[in-house]
């Protein structure tokens, strides 16, 4: 079991390119090809994803108005309902090797809540769980998203942490399917207080939180760096 984990910064990236290298690094884990835990760090451009738990009512925005305002949409196997991504929301994808953990899908969805957790305590915010949603809640307000996928025990899809991310976006969804829930963000709870650099904080944050939760040593990484084996022209990560 390797104990360290690769962080991968790879800034803005289009939600369809972000997938297709999950879906890649997911199954260089399971056959062995990478022999270590990644997260993924990125950023989107606006995005609407439904999950395989999706009900129909909580898209109540037409195709069209969607398109207009340039917001995508995705369906996709990750667990969950429906969920925004866009510019500052801070989204984090860990492709890890539950056999090397625990094999509990329950335990590792309430360990990205606590690297979360940890995170936002470094901007001085008071998050918590709570037992009938999961996410990341501060003061009622929901201020994090949670959604998995699994296969042979190798996990990816993952979380998105508002940052500085423009909630009016949430108002084209019912967010995760809950209704009547409200949005937040650290900009929104800090207001005046929002340090300078607050994306970069919230990054160093992140990766501290989950080292720290999962008992791993972050190592930041390029994506070539990534296989434990020379590439081979015809099995590169997607373009």
């Amino acid at each position: 079991m390797s104990t360290e984990l690769a962080v991968l910064g790879l800034g803005r990236l289009s939600y369809e390119r972000a997938l297709d290298l999950q879906r890649t690094l997911s199954q260089w884990r399971i056959s062995g090809e990478v022999d270590r835990d990644m997260l993924l760090l990125v950023e989107h451009a606006p995005v609407i994803t439904l999950g395989r738990g999706s009900r129909p009512e909580n898209l109540p925005t037409r195709r069209d108005v969607l398109e207009a305002r340039g917001i995508e949409l995705f369906e996709i196997e990750r667990g969950g309902d429906i969920t925004f991504h866009g510019p500052g929301q801070l989204v984090g994808y860990p492709i890890f090797n539950l056999r090397e953990h625990r094999e509990d899908l329950h335990w590792f969805l309430r360990q990205l809540e606590q690297s979360l957790i940890r995170a936002l305590e470094d901007f001085g915010i008071r998050a918590e769980r709570r037992s009938d949603y999961t996410g990341v809640w501060t003061q009622g307000r929901k201020i994090a998203s949670i959604g998995i996928h699994v296969k042979q025990w190798v996990t990816w899809h993952g979380f998105a942490l508002n940052v500085t991310t423009d909630l009016s976006y949430f108002d084209y969804i019912v967010p995760c399917g809950i209704p009547d829930v409200v949005m937040t963000s650290i900009q929104h709870e800090l207001r005046e207080r929002t340090p300078r650099d607050v994306w970069g904080m919230a990054l160093n944050s992140v990766v501290l939180g989950c080292s720290e939760t999962f008992g791993m040593r972050p190592q930041a990484v390029e994506l070539a760096e990534i296989r434990s084996e020379p590439q081979r022209q015809d099995h590169e990560p997607p373009a």
